[in-house]
C-alpha cells in the first residue's frame, strides 16, 4: 500500500541557487513517514517512548534527480516492506514526486530498540503489520 502527503517547499529552504536546499528532502520524507507509521501502522512515537520503546532510522540510501523550488507543491509516497533476510527491520521506500516527474527517491531503514538498550527488535504489533508487506533486500535494493 503506498501512502501519500502533499506538501510545499517552504522560502526559508531554499538556497542561494534558488532551489530547495538537500538537507530539506529528508525531513519531508520523515514528515510523511511518521504520519504514515502513525496512521497505517499505529506506532505512536510519543506514546511508545513513554513505554520505553524507540524507534530509530539503522540506515538510508537518497538519490537525488531534480530540484525542488519555492513554492512548489509536491507528493511524498512511503511504502512499506519487510526485510528480506527476516531480520527486524522496516524498509520505507519513499519518493518525492512533482507534476509526475519523480524529483528524489530513498530508502529508510529502520527498527525498534530498548531505551534501557539491548538488541534491536520489532513489537508484536508490528510484526503481524509485515505479514503481507512486500520483502525488500536494502543489499541489493531489491
Amino acid at each position: 500500500m503506498e501512502y501519500s502527503k502533499i506538501y510545499t517547499v517552504k522560502e526559508e529552504h531554499i538556497d542561494v541557487q534558488g532551489i530547495m536546499d538537500g538537507l530539506y528532502y529528508p525531513f519531508y520524507m520523515e514528515y510523511c513517514r511518521h504520519d504514515y507509521i502513525r496512521e497505517v501502522l499505529g506506532f505512536d512515537f510519543a506514546e511508545e517512548a513513554a513505554k520505553g520503546i524507540h524507534m530509530v532510522l539503522s540506515q538510508y540510501t537518497i538519490k537525488f534527480l531534480r530540484s525542488l523550488k519555492k513554492d512548489d507543491e509536491f507528493t511524498v509516497t512511503c511504502e512499506l516492506f519487510a526485510d528480506a533476510a527476516g531480520q527486524p527491520r522496516l524498509h520505507f521506500k519513499q519518493s518525492i514526486i512533482l507534476n509526475g516527474k519523480v524529483m528524489t527517491t530513498a530508502v529508510f531503514t529502520g527498527t525498534c530498540v530498548a531505551a534501557t538498550g539491548g538488541r534491536p527488535y520489532l513489537p508484536t504489533g508490528m510484526t503481524d503489520k509485515l505479514v503481507d508487506a512486500p520483502k525488500l533486500d536494502v543489499a541489493t535494493l531489491k
